[in-house]
């Protein structure tokens, strides 16, 4: 089993993260690797809504990840499972108010299939630099106009 978290403070209230966060739409804009992303059946940012997700794969070529909202609490989680591409991680972002700020986690479990888990140690680094990718979250809300 793999599993990979990480967290960060960002200076936004919880309901615009969160609402960031539930429009996948802005994916493309702090995860690296997302090429695009589409709602493919319910209704968009609620529980069960599918989306079709395409990611950078090995050599760059386009890779199904497609996933489903299994939890959405607004203001404080969101959760996710894959449903199609090689890994097929359950993700979530744990929200929590910390005076005008929102802590944000973002964690990662998945039990490798197939050829990757064999490559357990490799499959390992690369669920921590999709965590990890946070950070990257954190600089877009932040330097978005706080009226947004």
């Amino acid at each position: 089993m793999a599993f990979a978290e990480y967290d960060v403070v960002i200076h936004r209230d919880a309901m615009k993260v969160y609402n960031f966060l539930m429009d996948p739409a802005h994916l493309p804009l702090w995860r690296e690797g997302v090429r695009s992303v589409e709602l493919r059946s319910g209704a968009a940012g609620a529980k069960g809504a599918v989306y079709r997700q395409t990611v950078a794969g090995p050599g760059g070529r386009p890779v199904a990840a497609d996933f489903e909202i299994i939890e959405a609490r607004p203001g404080a989680e969101i959760q996710y499972q894959v449903i199609a591409g090689p890994a097929r991680p359950h993700g979530g972002y744990y929200l929590s108010t910390e005076g005008h700020s929102t802590r944000v986690r973002f964690a990662l479990n998945c039990e490798p299939r197939g050829f990757l888990a064999r490559v357990t140690s490799p499959f390992q680094r690369r669920m921590k630099a999709e965590v990890c990718q946070l950070e990257r979250l954190k600089t877009v809300l932040e330097d978005m106009p706080a009226a947004e």
